[in-house]
């Protein structure tokens, strides 16, 4: 087998979602005689509270290096575990080079800055390296008003020229969301490129956990509606109009008096809240957020046993919401909200589950639009149509699929 090095500081326990990027692609790369080596972070270095049932999720053909990195501190100076451990990284990595034939080097991002090693190792080894985008490294902030979005996304224009230079391939979880680098980088240049989802390991949702506590149980009787995962800052329009027209339907009399709606994992954001949304249209009674995050397997036993799924996208086309195929695999009917142009709304159709699906254009009139969203939510709660999806068609958009496109374009390169 030909060896990979991927170098990405969280790894199981850890249950970010970039995580299951890593995580999800080096299960199959055995399936194609690659040997996945992942060089991470132990544990104990992280921000966020270890999910042990978590690493039930890796293959046991994946081969695991740790290292060290920077403690925060009494003062969280430096928080990105990309920076914390970047030295530690570096000698790692050209200890393991040296030591073992590898013959490529893939670094998904973020944590950002880790990109900037595939660069450090080319001129000090040579190894070719690629960089997977798990989202934009510049990126637009114009809702964000902190000084450290700011100050990093200038950083992100200096560092980001600088680590792709020497690539030999760019990926992503969608070409869109590394488009812009080779527009900006790759003028002159031709470089291998591919893009591939997150995709989905079929037995993350063989594993049930017996006497699970849901959010739901203090709530008896109640029909629980799923929203699992980070809220974005541009879902915010979304949630606005879904929120409105939960509220006229309430007023109207047509929705379910036991429908209420969870927003769980929503995470520590700093923009306005699932809350404070539900507290202006008046619905705060029916919506409960929980921000916490929760055990990746424990979600995906939420969504098998709510009453329905929902995913709210964002207003940006390139957004790919990897959430999709759980909520798809959870066999439960699911409410979407996702622009026109996101490859989310073409997996939908393509399993025949586009029900209750809306796209936003940039051109919607705001009024049809909210009616539309009204009109399908109700049909969502009431399950009316043929809620048959063909879950086969979710085959090429499987993780197994995503290591097999990756390493057919890194074949062409080394």
């Amino acid at each position: 087998m030909k060896n990979i090095l991927i170098i990405y500081p969280h790894w199981p326990p850890s249950n970010l979602a970039g995580v299951h990027r890593a995580r999800l692609i080096s299960n199959f790369l055995p399936d194609f005689d690659w040997h996945p080596i992942i060089l991470t972070v132990k544990h104990e270095y992280y921000e966020e509270k270890p999910d042990f049932d978590f690493v039930k999720t890796v293959s046991p053909k994946t081969e695991i290096i740790y290292t060290d990195a920077r403690k925060i501190g009494k003062t969280r100076i430096i928080g990105d575990i990309g920076l914390r451990s970047f030295k530690y990284l570096k000698k790692e990595a050209l200890k393991i080079i040296k030591e073992r034939e590898i013959d490529f080097i893939w670094i998904p991002i973020p944590s950002f800055y880790v990109a900037v090693l595939g660069r450090v190792l080319y001129n000090k080894t040579k190894t070719l390296y690629g960089i997977d985008y798990i989202d934009p490294w510049v990126r637009n902030i114009s809702n964000r008003k902190d000084i450290r979005s700011k100050l990093s996304n200038v950083v992100a224009k200096i560092l980001e020229p600088y680590a792709v230079k020497k690539a030999s391939l760019i990926s992503g979880v969608s070409t869109p969301y590394y488009q812009p680098v080779l527009d900006k980088n790759f003028k002159n240049k031709k470089i291998e490129h591919v893009g591939m989802p997150y995709g989905f390991d079929p037995n993350d949702h063989k594993v049930v956990f017996e006497n699970l506590k849901y959010p739901w149980d203090e709530y008896p009787n109640c029909k629980p509606i799923v929203y699992a995962g980070a809220f974005l800052p541009l879902s915010g329009h979304f949630i606005e109009l879904l929120f409105r027209s939960i509220r006229k339907l309430k007023d109207e009399g047509k929705l379910d008096n036991q429908i209420k709606l969870f927003f769980v994992g929503t995470g520590n954001y700093v923009h306005k809240s699932i809350s404070e949304y539900a507290k202006e249209a008046n619905i705060e009674d029916i919506v409960v957020e929980i921000r916490d995050r929760f055990p990746f397997l424990h979600i995906l036993n939420y969504l098998s046993n709510a009453f329905g799924v929902m995913i709210i996208g964002s207003t940006e086309k390139h957004y790919t919401a990897s959430k999709t195929y759980q909520s798809l695999l959870s066999e439960k009917p699911v409410f979407t909200i996702f622009h026109g142009q996101s490859s989310a709304v073409k997996v939908m159709n393509d399993c025949k589950a586009g029900n209750y699906t809306v796209s936003y254009f940039e051109n919607n009139n705001k009024t049809d639009f909210e009616n539309e969203i009204k009109e399908t939510f109700i049909n969502f709660v009431n399950q009316k149509g043929n809620w048959q999806p063909n879950l086969k068609a979710l085959d090429k958009y499987s993780a197994k699929e995503s290591a097999k496109k990756l390493v057919e374009a890194i074949e062409k390169v080394i």
